[in-house]
C-alpha cells in the first residue's frame, strides 16, 4: 500500500512491513500518556516543545534520543502520538534495513495535508553500511529542498549511531597548525548524528527512582506497600537494572493488584 493511498484521517500512523515493501496503517494503537513517564521531564519537555513547534509549521529539528536501554525513549514517541493525533501528528515506523526507500515515500506524504514523524527505532549503523544515505536526504535535501512536513525521530543506544573503535583515533592526521583531522570515513559516519538538530540524553536511573516508577503503575494499592516495593527491589536486582522498563515489566509480573 502507498501513502497516499492510506486512509490518514483514521490511522494514526503505519509501520513499514520489509517483505511486502508497503506500509500498513496503524488503527489500532495504545501508549501511555505523557504525564505517565516519569523520571525523563527534561527530555520530556523538549521534545514537547519541538514537536509542538512542528505542528504549528514554526522552525524545528530532527530529533536523536540516544543512551541507555529502557529509559523510555520509544516510549516518548509512542506518547506523543497519542497527544497529538487530533492535531494533525501522524508516525510512520520505518526499519533501519529499509531507509533506502525513504526518499520515495517522502514524495507522496510531502503533498498530504498533515505532519508526519518518520520513526526509527533503535537506528545504528556498522563499519561500513550505506543505508543512512537515504536518511540524509530526507533531513537535509539535495536538489530538492526537504518535505516541510516531514522530521525523523530516532532512538539510539549510541550517541553517534556508529560504533566507535581505538583505530578511529589512529586514522587521524594533524594539520601543519597542529589541528586535528578526522579520516574522510569517520567524518562521514559522524555527520549522521549532526543532522539531528536536538540530541536528548538517557541515562538509567537509581534505586529510588525506579520505585518512584513502581509506586505510579500501583497508584491506588491497598495492600502491603513496603512488602510490595521489597518485591520490586529483588525483581530490578535480579535484572540489574533500575530502569522504566523494568518497572513496567514488575508491574506485568504482579498484575493488577489494586
Amino acid at each position: 500500500m502507498l501513502a497516499s493511498e492510506i486512509d490518514w484521517e483514521k490511522a494514526k500512523g503505519a509501520v513499514w512491513r520489509v517483505h511486502a515493501k508497503r506500509l500498513k496503517p496503524i488503527i489500532d494503537f495504545s501508549a501511555f500518556p505523557l504525564e505517565r513517564l516519569l523520571g525523563i521531564e527534561r527530555q520530556k519537555a523538549a521534545l514537547v516543545q519541538n514537536t509542538e513547534q512542528f505542528i504549528a509549521g514554526e522552525a524545528c529539528n530532527h530529533v536523536l534520543l540516544w543512551g541507555s536501554r529502557g529509559t523510555g525513549k520509544s516510549s516518548l514517541i509512542r506518547a506523543l502520538l497519542n497527544e497529538y493525533y487530533a492535531s494533525g501528528l501522524r508516525v510512520i515506523e520505518i526499519p533501519r534495513e529499509n531507509l533506502s526507500w525513504l526518499p520515495e515515500i517522502s514524495d507522496e506524504l510531502r503533498l498530504l495535508p498533515y505532519r508526519f514523524i518518520i520513526f526509527c527505532d533503535d537506528l545504528s549503523f556498522e563499519s561500513g553500511e550505506s543505508g543512512y544515505k537515504g536518511l540524509k536526504s530526507i533531513m537535509e535535501g539535495s536538489l530538492e529542498t526537504p518535505p516541510e512536513n516531514i522530521r525523523v525521530y530516532a532512538t539510539s543506544n549510541r550517541r553517534h549511531l556508529v560504533p566507535e573503535y581505538q583505530s578511529d583515533n589512529q586514522q587521524a592526521s594533524v594539520g601543519s597548525r597542529g589541528e586535528l583531522h578526522l579520516s574522510d570515513s569517520v567524518e562521514e559516519r559522524i555527520s549522521l548524528a549532526d543532522r539531528f538538530g536536538l540530541s536528548l540524553s538517557f541515562y538509567s536511573g537509581n534505586l529510588d527512582d525506579y520505585l518512584t516508577l513502581v509506586e505510579s503503575y500501583f497508584a491506588g494499592y491497598q495492600g502491603d506497600w513496603q512488602a510490595l516495593m521489597q518485591e520490586a527491589r529483588q525483581f530490578a536486582q535480579a535484572r540489574a537494572s533500575y530502569s522504566g522498563r523494568t518497572a513496567q515489566q514488575f508491574f506485568n509480573f504482579k498484575g493488577k493488584l489494586n
